[in-house]
């Protein structure tokens, strides 16, 4: 299935006991596809893998994986780590209802680029599905050059890329005007989605779109059917929001105007992250008040 469009990465809703919500994940990725999303991602950042059992991250794929089949979407599951021999393994666990693998640049390691191209090289060989690869500098300590993504989307088996470098840098504009028109690049910066799709992306994982997805889907369709004036509008009005939800460590102000609207039972996260501030879900509600009060 082609990578365009809106893909929500899902956050992982908990019981305020703090159990795995299954029910309430369920219904969350209905209502975002319902909202106009393209396919989900299971297991992202979003989902807090790190923090979930083996079970539990089965257990969400699994419930991902069955909603996505029964809707006929696309779906991305997180899959890998600094360790290639590791990734390797972890890859070769997805099964074919997996339509792409989100597999991060090694990170804290910090490897060479051309230790970053033998990762992917290695790991795309071996992996029974296509790799979507995460760059995202801010959290890996390993920025890659223009000719490095290139590289890395001349690899076979390589579908495309989550970008995600906290901005628009001149390394993103070379690399969108050179990037091969089969690979996706998907916009992962949820406060510079709008200038990614601008410039060519063709569609974006955004971590905001649990909250509002309708908008965010429309935000995404917008750029890519060439209606520059709505997408122009849609990206001033949703970045207050992109900002107010990352005030604090995703996805703990996600959580908690989730956990506000009723859309999961609780705002709890696992430690070592914390429960939004209540200055912080205050003002990602007011920002939310403020895409939905002018008719998107």
């Amino acid at each position: 299935m082609p990578l365009t469009g809106l893909f929500v990465p899902l956050i992982t809703p908990f019981t305020s006991a703090g159990e795995l919500a299954t029910d309430a994940l369920e219904a969350l990725a209905h209502e975002v596809l319902d909202a106009g999303a393209a396919g989900l991602v299971a297991l992202g950042t979003t989902g807090e893998p790190a923090t979930l059992t083996p079970a539990e991250r089965h257990r969400v794929l699994d419930i991902c994986a069955d909603v996505c089949h029964r809707r006929g979407v696309p779906l991305i599951a997180g899959a890998g780590s600094n360790s290639t021999a590791d990734s390797a393994q972890a890859l070769a666990a997805l099964d074919s209802r997996v339509t792409a693998a989100l597999t991060v640049v090694p990170y804290y390691t910090r490897p060479s680029e051309e230790g970053v191209v033998a990762h992917f090289a290695r790991l795309a060989a071996a992996s029974p599905v296509p790799l979507v690869v995460y760059n995202i500098p801010y959290r890996t300590g390993r920025t890659l050059g223009a000719e490095t993504l290139c590289r890395l989307a001349e690899l076979p088996n390589v579908a495309g890329f989550k970008h995600a470098v906290g901005g628009i840098d001149d390394t993103t504009v070379a690399f969108l005007s050179r990037v091969p028109e089969q690979t996706a690049v998907l916009a992962g910066d949820d406060l510079f989605a709008a200038p990614l799709l601008a410039l060519g992306a063709s569609g974006a994982i955004l971590a905001s779109a649990n909250v509002a997805p309708a908008a965010y889907a429309d935000l995404v369709a917008a750029w890519r059917d060439g209606r520059v004036d709505r997408a122009r509008e849609l990206g001033h009005r949703l970045a207050p929001l992109a900002a107010a939800l990352f005030a604090e460590p995703n996805p703990v102000v996600i959580k908690a105007v989730l956990a506000a609207q009723g859309r999961i039972p609780s705002p709890a996260v696992r430690l070592p992250l914390l429960e939004a501030t209540d200055d912080a879900v205050a003002g990602a509600l007011a920002a939310l008040d403020g895409v939905h009060t002018t008719p998107v």
